[in-house]
């Protein structure tokens, strides 16, 4: 109940506040995400959890959807786009009960992710790798593989020299 009510705080209230400080305050202090002190976590970023989440040096960008009941990790240079979806658990469709089922997604360092794409329960998204945006990734993505569409299919492969931070505090959001 008490973790219940720390969650929906910062949903609601909290991730609409328009200060970094203030966000990753309360992300690592009162709901012991583990989150590197140069992350940005951008306006109306929301959980489902207080535990099972882990971000390295990142960006998630405006109105993402992290869905962290399964675990999530997010390594360093990370960049998600606005409103991209981590969805890391499910319902077993044939089941009677409706049985709910979670498997952790892994997102390795340097990947980007466009706008609205979403990344599905097990998934493990290798180094460097791209989803374009609005894809929807099923399975595993291989190291500087560029993916598409729906379900995300190889359409590419990324240069494997990249080096940049994401440093990415606008003012206000």
């Amino acid at each position: 109940m008490k973790s219940e009510l720390k969650i929906y705080t910062y949903n609601f209230f909290v991730s609409w506040i328009p200060s970094h400080f203030v966000r990753k305050f309360y992300l690592n202090y009162i709901l012991g995400v583990k989150i590197n002190k140069n992350a940005s976590i951008l306006l109306g970023c929301q959980f489902n959890t207080v535990n099972n989440l882990s971000i390295g040096e990142s960006v998630l960008n405006q109105r993402c959807h992290i869905d962290n009941r399964g675990g999530i990790t997010i390594g360093n240079h990370v960049s998600l786009g606005p409103q991209v979806a981590i969805i890391s658990s499910d319902h077993d469709m044939q089941s009677i009960t409706l049985e709910g089922f979670e498997a952790p997604i892994e997102i390795e360092d340097y990947v980007f992710v466009g706008a609205r794409a979403i990344i599905l329960k097990g998934v493990r998204v290798g180094r460097g790798a791209v989803i374009s945006a609005g894809s929807v990734v099923t399975r595993d993505v291989d190291a500087y593989t560029i993916v598409a569409g729906v379900p995300a299919k190889k359409i590419g492969i990324r240069r494997k020299d990249i080096k940049y931070t994401t440093r990415y505090q606008r003012f206000l959001h």
